[in-house]
């Protein structure tokens, strides 16, 4: 269905008009509090989008994806600190040598894994998330082991600290905005779909369900290993508890299904509103984890008000209104032949 002129440009101008205030929020609201929460909120954008590629499009739900986060950080702290790269700018470049050397990971990975589905794929996801990270804590020549790994210092501090890391989250929250909305739109993508509504059927027509899943699965991986690279230079510090750490993979999803699971909008939507109440949360209960008790929350909502999550939950009652709105006032059929039968002349008495 097309969409109207007018509805057209007013999506245009609220893009445009989110777009500038995205790049101007550091200018806007220099303090560490907003900057730090914001760094956090795109970094959740990107991983609740990229981890849509593969669990949204496909139907595949993995919870194993912060495995790719923590290889990703692994993979840029090692080779910041075997190339002596400098600390500053100098270290973002490396983001997409992260992210291709989670890719060739994901491809292992995604070799064994996608021959399940359903549950199985489910539980074969955690349980690579764990093995990596019982091997981040037990090659401690590599990793630091429970130690712990560094990375270099960046030269800046005070206020201007946060605002590097929050550009290099949003370009990554775009890309990986742009890579689904492409894939969204293009023959892959209908693959990608055709394989979650009916996998059978689709292998049945010809999509090639196994290299299109693998696909997947590997970009998805690739985005999110880039991410976990900027987080882990962000945080100078990473151990393997806080990077591999299941409460990361269960956040993207949870995210994307709070916005709309497949959708595009759905996973930007649930990272904008679930991110910085988390962080609220975090900021104030964090030492007792009451924290926690928003995620328990927020999966009960969804699951009992809203199981397809906001936007398709949204685009349904607009869909109800708009059918009704067009069908107008029906008339009372009884009223009509009522109206359309001659009165019957009256007997005298």
């Amino acid at each position: 269905m097309r969409m109207p002129a007018g509805a057209g440009a007013l999506k245009a101008i609220g893009l445009v008009a989110l777009a500038a205030l995205a790049l101007a929020l550091p200018v806007i609201a220099p303090d560490p509090g907003t900057t730090n929460i914001a760094v956090f909120t795109m970094m959740y954008v990107g991983l609740s989008t990229a981890w849509n590629i593969m669990g949204g499009y496909t139907g595949y739900i993995s919870l194993g994806h912060a495995a790719f986060f923590g290889f990703g950080a692994y993979s840029l702290g090692l080779l910041l600190n075997h190339l002596h790269i400098a600390p500053g700018y100098g270290p973002f470049f490396l983001v997409p040598v992260a992210g291709l050397l989670t890719a060739l990971l994901a491809v292992a990975i995604g070799w064994v894994a996608l021959r399940t589905r359903a549950a199985t794929f489910v539980i074969v996801t955690i349980a690579f998330m764990f093995m990596l990270q019982l091997l981040a804590e037990n090659l401690v020549g590599l990793t630091g082991g429970g130690a712990g790994l560094s990375f270099p210092v960046p030269p800046w501090g005070g206020d201007f600290f946060n605002t590097p890391y929050y550009y290099a989250m949003l370009a990554l929250a775009v890309l990986a905005i742009l890579v689904s909305w492409s894939i969204r739109r293009s023959k892959f993508g209908l693959g990608l779909l055709a394989i979650r509504d009916d996998e059978d059927k689709a292998l049945a027509v010809g999509v090639p369900t196994r290299a299109f899943k693998l696909t997947a699965f590997v970009i998805s991986a690739a985005l999110v290993g880039m991410i976990g690279g900027v987080y882990g230079y962000y945080v100078t510090f990473i151990y393997p508890q806080f990077v591999v750490d299941p409460l990361i993979g269960i956040s993207m999803v949870l995210m994307a299904f709070l916005g709309g699971l497949g959708t595009l909008s759905g996973p930007v939507i649930g990272a904008l509103l679930l991110e910085p109440a988390q962080l609220q949360f975090a900021y104030h209960f964090g030492a007792s984890r009451l924290y926690l008790v928003l995620y328990a929350a927020v999966f009960l909502v969804v699951i009992l008000l809203l199981p397809r999550g906001i936007v398709p939950s949204l685009l349904d009652l607009l869909a109800r209104r708009r059918h009704r709105r067009a069908a107008g006032p029906r008339a009372n059929p009884t009223d009509a032949r009522t109206a359309s039968t001659p009165a019957s002349p009256v007997a005298s008495p």
